[in-house]
């Protein structure tokens, strides 16, 4: 028999024939140990956000779609059993009393409607967040889960990922705390918070590849009709502001000038803040978008002026201050300039419109009730007798 000997990722096989065995035991996967995890709902939680993240680690708990908790368990956590709202109504009954934080790898907070404030989950909840937190298991805010970790004062000198949609009310909470809303999610030291909607799924396809490899998470992403996973410092989608760019830094600008219209920042700060000069950052919104940053940022805030003015009753001048705009007659000037009217011009037409709507409406009802009337039925479609 021919002998080499060879070593392999500290091992030593003596003959061809160890050494090929040898490297096909090495390559298999030894056993795992379950991903645990445990789930805290606040009080109308987001299902969705709930839902997204738990059925990416369904799928890549077993082959198929078996469902079998065998490369991961979970379970969702209550102190009383007790059914838990989401805010679309639906109830989730808990599978498991609060016990020892320490059987799961993660805990995992789903928040909700921000109304609900410091009562969102109840007093023995925050003790099992406080308990796992020292016992060093992972904490996970999904949605306004991290508002949650920051009233518990869970993530003191740490960055915490929130929906850009939230992004003024978590300032006006938490003003000392790192906010980031230009990102999906965010890992430091001990905690994951992330901005909730389809950025669960983002976050559960990352831990999925982490602890189970590749192969698993893309297979759980897939059959979640999911195209492909971003990563956690990916820009976060934002509302359209009559084009899209795809350039990293245009994106992110926008994204910062979106965030605060009522209060609009400096150029210069805003060009900072994505890590760029004044003059590089005007030289780039020049060469892409074909117009200055201030004329963008002026144009987001008309833009965001003429939905208040449609969709909302608040006064002219309220808009105006609501869109950043501390002069009435400049704002006033600047929507005609885009639109063709002035701010009372258009809400003269749009009162005008739904006059003339109601009108339609009435005599449609009229209308229709006398058609109803001569078949010989009532206005509530039941048929009548006729005479």
């Amino acid at each position: 028999m021919f002998h080499i000997d060879c070593t392999f990722n500290q091992f030593t096989f003596s003959t061809v024939e160890d050494t090929l065995l040898g490297w096909g035991m090495l390559m298999i996967d030894p056993p795992r140990r379950p991903i645990s995890i445990g789930f805290l709902l606040a009080s109308d939680f987001t299902l969705s956000a709930f839902s997204l993240f738990l059925d990416h680690f369904r799928l890549a708990a077993d082959e198929g779609d078996g469902s079998r908790p065998i490369n991961v368990t979970w379970d969702v956590l209550s102190s009383n059993l007790r059914a838990i709202r989401a805010s679309s109504g639906i109830a989730i009954n808990p599978t498991s009393r609060l016990g020892n934080a320490r059987n799961y790898d993660y805990i995992v907070v789903v928040g909700g409607l921000l109304r609900n404030g410091a009562d969102a989950i109840g007093d023995e909840e925050a003790s099992f967040l406080q308990r796992a937190a020292d016992a060093g298991v992972t904490l996970v805010g999904l949605c306004t889960g991290s508002f949650i970790l920051c009233r518990l004062g869970l993530m003191k000198s740490r960055r915490v990922c929130v929906s850009w949609y939230h992004k003024n009310d978590f300032v006006a909470e938490f003003p000392h705390h790192h906010a980031v809303a230009d990102q999906l999610f965010v890992e430091d030291g001990g905690r994951i918070t992330c901005a909730g909607g389809a950025s669960t799924a983002d976050l559960a396809v990352y831990l999925i590849e982490r602890h189970l490899g590749h192969c698993t998470a893309q297979k759980a992403n897939q059959v979640l009709m999911f195209d492909r996973s971003r990563q956690g410092h990916a820009n976060q989608p934002h509302p359209p502001v009559g084009q899209d760019f795809t350039h990293p830094k245009i994106a992110r600008a926008l994204l910062i000038m979106e965030q605060h219209l009522s209060a609009p920042l400096s150029i210069s700060l805003i060009a900072r803040q994505i890590g760029m000069s004044v003059r590089q950052f005007e030289r780039l919104f020049h060469n892409i978008v074909g117009e200055t940053p201030a004329i963008i940022y002026r144009d987001i805030r008309i833009r965001y002026a003429h939905w208040l003015l449609h969709t909302t009753d608040r006064s002219i001048t309220e808009i105006a201050y609501d869109a950043g705009f501390s002069d009435c007659s400049h704002f006033s000037r600047h929507f005609k300039i885009k639109f063709g009217q002035s701010p009372s011009q258009e809400r003269e037409s749009l009162s005008m419109e739904k006059s003339i709507l109601d009108i339609d409406r009435k005599i449609f009802h009229h209308s229709f009730r006398d058609v109803l009337a001569a078949r010989g039925t009532n206005s509530n479609g039941s048929f009548q007798a006729l005479p």
